[in-house]
């Protein structure tokens, strides 16, 4: 199991401690030691979330017991994950279940828990392996996630594929690790964050808690893209307060920090954004962010990414996708055009508000010191790439990637034009399709799609994990426990044979 990296400090409150010991058997003499980190990642009144990452620093352990005592007796564990937790006053055990007992020296393993409490939440500073103290020094920092509401539920998991998801950069054309192993992306989206907090409806759709990311992992999902609403996570005039600015940012926080802490790779996207558009194939006619408009705006999208990019940089596990799915050209009136407006914004032709290039958003996230990979799509609805190698913006990190999104109704739907569009862009930078589908309720077409993207290199995310009527939206589930729709299951299928 990957050890957990002490990066994640920034994310909350904070205590490290760690010493070697010796110990002594009646038979012979034994290395001991450990080193715990233990992080609050999420904090509302009554409730928070704890993380705890624990290190053997001494001789290999088949099994393994924590303990620690909470500074006061209204401080309870209620659900936890990773270990069997018991409580006694104000102490807690955890120990470790079947899968994670071993540990190797210098092996990590992390576990979790939701608690309650009252008046204060200290943390504890005394930490214990298996009876040996951790005892060393200890840092706080004050915690950034702060939840309005607490996870509906939170049970025993099995553990993920290799620990947290890892940090990935661009390397050629792959997507690696930070010993170079290749990440091909292959999960699902899960849509709500887009759209419910505009409409007033709350921040997503369904629970995005511990409970439906384990069923996500039944499917071998290994990413899964976050649609985000411009307006809501800036707070604007335009969202009911309760589901905007902080509240919403928290909300997208606390689950995109579930997501890495269970294996997933998280792919943050700006989907709605402001900005009055009424000409072809308009989405709608309103200004505010309740429709797909064909460009990112001058006037929000940059503070959005310097906001988002904020709240994740130095977490390399996280993916920026800087805008769903662009058709400039449909307002500029043909391919050139779109293609310049795409990259260079500002004022294009029928598109009646100041346009925000991708040059422009690549230069705000990494203004922020953020160097988290970003996609970027092409034209058509993400659907068109053919100078998207042509009008790549500039990026100081280069780690840049594209992506790509193909349904059965799209122009490019067909094996040729996959290899003629898709696999020379494939061929220079990673290419994941970022949204799969058909609306006819089967999986004939995706399943030809997955074959073909096997063959290539690329990775692939159905859309999407929603209890909808997979005719009027392709769905993947009829219930959040994973039960596949017919069109689901071809998704579901495959990943059992190309996931880990």
């Amino acid at each position: 199991m990957r050890p957990r990296t002490l990066s994640l400090a920034a994310t909350g409150l904070l205590v490290v401690a760690g010493t070697m010991a010796t110990t002594l058997s009646p038979a012979s003499a034994a290395a001991a030691g450990c080193s715990v980190t233990y992080q609050v990642t999420g904090s509302w009144q009554g409730g928070f979330q704890g993380d705890i990452a624990i290190t053997n620093l001494g001789d290999a352990l088949s099994s393994w017991s924590l303990g620690f005592d909470f500074p006061t007796s209204a401080q309870k564990v209620t659900q936890g994950w990773g270990a069997a937790f018991s409580q006694s006053g104000a102490h807690v055990t955890a120990a470790n279940v079947s899968w994670n007992g071993a540990l190797a020296t210098g092996a990590s393993t992390s576990v979790g828990f939701l608690g309650s409490w009252s008046g204060t939440n200290p943390v504890p500073t005394a930490f214990t392996v298996n009876g040996v103290a951790c005892n060393g020094s200890t840092t706080t920092t004050p915690p950034t996630t702060r939840p309005t509401t607490p996870p509906t539920s939170n049970p025993t998991t099995p553990p993920p594929a290799n620990g947290p998801a890892p940090a990935l950069h661009v390397s050629g054309n792959k997507l690696v690790d930070s010993a170079g192993a290749q990440h091909k992306l292959y999960g699902v989206n899960r849509s709500g964050g887009e759209f419910a907090c505009i409409q007033g409806n709350g921040f997503w759709d369904g629970p995005m808690d511990q409970a439906s990311i384990t069923a996500m992992r039944t499917w071998k999902i290994r990413a899964v893209r976050v649609p985000l609403n411009e307006e809501c996570w800036l707070g604007t005039a335009d969202v009911p307060a309760a589901y905007g600015g902080t509240a919403y940012q928290n909300q997208v926080k606390t689950y995109v920090n579930l997501l890495v802490q269970n294996g997933i790779t998280p792919i943050v996207e700006m989907h709605w954004n402001y900005g009055l558009y009424t000409g072809n194939s308009a989405g709608c006619s309103d200004v505010k962010a309740t429709c797909q408009k064909p460009m990112p705006d001058a006037q929000y999208a940059p503070g959005f990414w310097t906001g988002v990019a904020n709240a994740f940089k130095g977490n390399d596990a996280v993916v920026f996708d800087l805008f769903n799915e662009p058709y400039p050209e449909r307002a500029t009136g043909d391919e050139t055009s779109g293609w310049k407006c795409w990259r260079d914004g500002g004022t294009c032709n029928g598109i009646g508000y100041q346009v925000a290039g991708f040059q422009t958003l690549v230069n705000s996230v990494r203004a922020t010191g953020a160097t988290n990979v970003i996609f970027i799509g092409g034209l058509a609805y993400s659907n068109d790439l053919t100078q998207w190698l042509t009008y790549k913006p500039t990026d100081p990190k280069n780690n840049i990637a594209a992506f790509a999104h193909i349904y059965n109704f799209n122009t490019c739907s067909n094996t040729s034009c996959f290899d003629s569009q898709l696999a020379p862009v494939a061929q220079q930078v990673p290419l994941t399709l970022t949204e799969i589908g058909e609306n006819d309720c089967a999986h004939g077409f995706v399943d030809t799609l997955m074959n073909w993207a096997d063959q290539h290199g690329v990775g692939y995310l159905g859309w999407t994990w929603n209890t909808w009527d997979c005719s009027t939206g392709p769905s993947l589930i009829s219930n959040f426990d994973g039960t596949a729709t017919a069109y689901g299951q071809g998704l579901k299928t495959h990943l059992a044979s190309v996931s880990n």
